[in-house]
């Protein structure tokens, strides 16, 4: 069975890349555009990893992350965060994630990145 991991980006472009890239890692993707989007998807199905981008159209990514980390049915889910914000390790003090990654980034460390979380 594929591993599932949720995509939670608001940009379209970077969010179909990402899917795409995934997707041809033998993925399933399920893409949000935004933090109503990801909730509803995590009520119908628990993921086997997020990758999250910080600045959201209706929330933040860091927040997310703070809840999913907090619950103890998603606390073991890996997180990546992503971010265009190079402060990286103010990001990496306000949320347990995993990874993170800043905007943009190369397509091939990224690939790598998920699956050190998920090999397949």
């Amino acid at each position: 069975m594929k591993k599932c991991i949720y995509v939670v980006e608001d940009n379209p472009n970077i969010r179909e890349i990402i899917e795409f890239l995934l997707i041809e890692e033998h993925y399933d993707v399920k893409a949000c555009c935004n933090t109503s989007d990801f909730w509803m998807q995590m009520n119908e199905h628990i993921p086997d990893m997020v990758i999250l981008d910080i600045m959201l159209p209706d929330g933040n990514g860091l927040d997310i992350c703070n809840l999913l980390k907090r619950n103890v049915k998603t606390h073991a889910i890996p997180v990546m965060m992503m971010s265009a914000n190079n402060h990286l390790n103010a990001v990496k003090a306000k949320c347990d994630a995993e990874d993170f990654i800043n905007k943009p980034f190369d397509l091939n460390d990224f690939a790598s990145r998920v699956e050190k979380y998920l090999p397949n």
